[in-house]
Parts: C-alpha cells; structure tokens; sequence
C-alpha cells in the first residue's frame, strides 16, 4: 500500500460487496493547494464557534464505517470490507489519519486519509450534521498547514472540493510534487494545541459564501 501511494496509485472497490479492488492513477489529478484554501466566511465562525468538538485519531474505525454508510445521494459506495481492513492496519502502524467531528457524544462527520512524508492522500468523508464534513476539512488543512504539509491529494476534483480551492493538475506534475512532498517531515502527532490549531484556522485564506 505504502509502494502504491508513493508511486500516486491508490485502491478503490466498485461496491461495498465486491471482492476485488482496483488501482488508479487518473489524470488529470485533484490537489487541494494548502496555500490557497478558501474559507467561506459563514463556515469559518462555524468551525470557530460552532456546535462542533473535533479530534483526530480519536475514532479512526468509526470514520471509515461512517465513510462506507449509505448516506442521500449516495447509496453505493467504493468501500469494501477489504479496504476497511488495509486502511485499519495503515492506521495501527501510524501511516493512516482520521479527523472527527462530535455533536455532544454522537459522531457526526469526518474524514480520513494516509500520510506520507508530507503530502496527505485524502479518500473519504461523510457527514450527518450540517456543514460537519467541511468542518472536518478546514480542521484537515489547518493541522497540515501547521504541520509542514506539502500536498493534499483529493484524487479527483469535485464541484464540492473546488469551492475550497480544489484544482486539476496534469499525472506528471502531480508525480513530481508528490516525489518531492514524500520525502519531506510532517508533524501529525501530538499535534498543536488549541491555541495554536485556532490560529492556523484563523490563517486560512478568506473566501465569499
């Protein structure tokens, strides 16, 4: 899996029941630029002041099922048993990171994705309560930002993920972006302090709702 990742290839399932997973390396590729994230206003006094405690790597195996859960508009998914288990083992051996976005004790939204060196291969987020997900991304970025991240891969651009920021680049830019961005440090754990996370949240690029 590591090889794989290093090599910009990542594993997908055509269903939840499939037995076989498939590897891609699309082109062209989603990256969201950290240095260029935009913020919708209203979001960031969500994620400031809102409803919402956020973690990370508080409940890594609750954000994978939550990730591979029929949700409205998405009633397949590309989450196999297999990858929850691979993705699991990522996560024990410290490769593989979960952010968590709490409404009281009930996990409400989150994503996770694999760390290498300094870029960051997100695959999924799901969400339950308004705006939990995005949340859970500008939490993302903000810890990469202070972390010394240099590339987050989304695999493919979305219309959601470009109201952030989100672009395509061509397979070969990517590669070497991710060459270089892989052999580069990342501080993931502890992490930063409350103090510290605000004000890399409050450093992110401002945005029109």
């Amino acid at each position: 899996m590591l090889r794989a990742y290093r090599a910009g290839v990542f594993p997908m399932a055509e269903a939840r029941d499939a037995a076989r997973l498939h590897w891609l390396d699309p082109d062209p590729r989603g990256i969201l630029p950290l240095d260029h994230f935009h913020l919708p206003r209203r979001l960031k006094r969500t994620v400031l002041s809102g409803p919402y405690r956020v973690t990370a790597n508080a409940d890594f195996a609750g954000v994978i099922t939550g990730c591979a859960a029929p949700a409205p508009g998405r009633e397949g998914t590309w989450i196999n048993t297999e990858i929850e288990r691979l993705f699991l083992a990522l996560h024990h051996m410290g490769h593989a990171h979960s952010v968590e976005v709490w409404e009281g004790e009930a996990l409400v939204g989150g994503l996770y994705g694999v760390a290498l060196g300094a870029a960051f291969f997100g695959e999924s987020m799901f969400s339950r309560g308004r705006d939990a997900s995005k949340v859970a991304l500008v939490h993302l970025v903000a810890r990469l930002r202070w972390g010394g991240g240099a590339l987050l891969d989304t695999q493919f651009l979305t219309g959601h993920l470009a109201q952030f920021g989100a672009v395509e680049i061509p397979r070969a830019t990517y590669k070497a972006l991710l060459a270089e961005a892989a052999d580069q440090p990342l501080r993931w754990t502890p992490g930063p302090d409350a103090a510290e996370l605000e004000a890399a949240i409050r450093a992110l690029r401002p945005a029109a709702d």
